[in-house]
């Protein structure tokens, strides 16, 4: 690399040696994740019975009345890909026979908790709904709704738009999280605290949208909610390269930097500082009258998380000092019985002292209990027991795309999965001490993403970080627990609010 480009490496946040790596992972991929099996129930997954439920709901509130509990919600990203068809019926003659897509939109139309607004910005360009309907003007319609000059949708993130239509009101993503938060995340001090990972050019739309809940949730509900904010961060943006895998120069000659995906905001995770995180994405939301699952289950999942928590802080305190038989096999069920872990052949050759130090450093990790639902074909990564590099084997979240689909083993293996991953995460990220656990130094580097993309009608080679929820949480201790299909309902595109589960 030449020197101009090395500056505007450095100008970037990021260090010379980060680019390199960055370049030599173009060069030689990422290895496949060496899967052993999928986790099934039994067999890496768990499933809470009824009695476990009512008895984890129990203690839950008087565990995080002491603690500072936090709800984690990626929310930057644009909304743009839900409206895909729409974008494209737009670049159409308008024919709505040939979109079948945007003929489902218009004849719904009046189902969307954003019908009267549109209606609003249609009448102020001398139209309506109904007119436009009756002309046949649905280009309008949708531009309305999609472009700068209506309601701005397409360019604006999920969490602003309406989602749901209520007797008095219609939410957004943000509002529904907010009510989420009341039901299980309120801690110390009777604070909920929600933090959003928002994108700057929208932050100040966000920040009005908040403060108006905040306000009214608080009078209504006398509870007080704290609100952070960050920002993926331009020194985690990932450089592109060619095909051939030089630096992707743009007609400004300036190296082109890409956001390297979800696994960025580790960075962002990392520097907030609460007792209990749950993880959840800002478009997985749904109204009141089916909220009482996803609450019973994210407190089982938390719940869960505290009383596995309170044993490995048990057994790590003994195990500074202590190396006693008793110690050593209170350890070892503890990370066979709730993390699936078993240890290398080589372990009981070890004498007491260096087993102690042994299980010390597998215990003394991050934890998270992921929620698991049914596989029923929705895309996603899966779960997985992973053989690790010491020899242990260990739960991790995999995508299709880093397991070698090419190997008939392995791809009936995946055949085999049961369940897959909503993105439904309960975190801890302090140790047995209370300080905070580094997150960057548990996640795997070898397992990001390559893709092919292309800027200004060139191809180009784009670089993804290894996952939030996949290798960038690797070397954290893990569980999996069933949760009911009714827990997982993602808006992907703008129709999927005209589901059921939404109205």
């Amino acid at each position: 690399m030449n020197q101009a480009i090395e500056k505007q490496i450095l100008a970037q946040g990021m260090s010379l040696d980060q680019a390199k790596a960055q370049i030599t992972h173009f060069e030689d991929g990422f290895p496949f994740l060496p899967i052993v099996s999928p986790a099934t129930i039994g067999n890496g997954i768990k499933q809470l019975s009824e009695n476990e439920l009512n008895e984890i709901q129990k203690a839950y509130s008087k565990k995080t009345k002491k603690l500072e509990v936090l709800k984690f919600v990626p929310a930057s990203g644009a909304a743009s890909r839900m409206f895909k068809d729409l974008f494209s019926f737009l670049d159409s003659e308008g024919d709505l026979t040939k979109s079948p897509f945007t003929e489902k939109f218009i004849i719904n139309i009046r189902k969307f908790a954003f019908y009267e607004d549109l209606d609003k910005a249609l009448s102020a360009k001398g139209s309506s709904i109904k007119k436009a309907i009756n002309d046949k003007e649905y280009k309008l319609i949708v531009s309305t709704l999609l472009e700068e000059n209506g309601l701005a949708y397409g360019i604006l993130p999920k969490g602003l738009l309406k989602f749901h239509r209520y007797e008095h009101e219609s939410r957004t993503p943000i509002f529904e999280h907010f009510i989420e938060g009341l039901h299980y995340a309120k801690g110390k001090n009777n604070i909920v605290r929600l933090h959003f990972t928002v994108s700057p050019e929208h932050e100040e739309r966000f920040r009005a949208e908040v403060n108006e809940i905040k306000q009214k949730l608080e009078a209504l509900h006398n509870v007080s909610f704290q609100i952070t904010y960050s920002q993926q961060k331009k020194s985690t943006d990932t450089i592109a390269v060619n095909m051939d895998n030089t630096p992707f120069m743009e007609d400004n000659d300036e190296v082109l930097f890409r956001p390297a995906g979800h696994g960025a905001l580790l960075e962002n995770l990392n520097e907030v500082d609460a007792d209990l995180i749950f993880v959840k994405n800002i478009d997985n939301v749904v109204p009141d009258k089916i909220k009482e699952t996803t609450t019973l289950y994210k407190i089982g999942l938390g719940g869960l998380l505290l009383s596995i928590q309170d044993q490995v802080f048990k057994s790590l305190e003994s195990l500074e000092n202590d190396f006693e038989d008793d110690t050593i096999s209170n350890a070892i069920s503890l990370l066979d019985n709730e993390f699936g872990i078993k240890l290398p052949k080589h372990f009981e050759e070890l004498p007491n002292k260096e087993k102690g130090k042994f299980l010390f450093q597998k215990l003394n990790k991050p934890i998270r209990v992921c929620g698991m639902v049914k596989n029923t074909g929705e895309p996603g990564g899966g779960p997985f027991w992973v053989k690790e590099e010491d020899g242990i084997q260990s739960l991790q979240i995999a995508e299709t795309a880093q397991i070698n689909m090419q190997d008939p083993k392995l791809r009936l293996l995946v055949q085999q999965s049961t369940h897959f991953n909503p993105v439904d995460l309960v975190c801890a990220t302090k140790d047995y001490k209370g300080k905070k656990f580094d997150l960057l130094q548990f996640r795997d580097m070898k397992t990001g993403f390559i893709t092919e993309k292309s800027k200004s009608g060139r191809d180009l080679k784009a670089l993804e970080l290894p996952g939030l929820w996949n290798g960038a949480m690797a070397g954290w201790n893990t569980i999996f627990v069933e949760v009911p299909l009714i827990t997982f309902n993602p808006v992907k595109t703008v129709n999927d609010l005209l589901r059921e589960e939404h109205q």
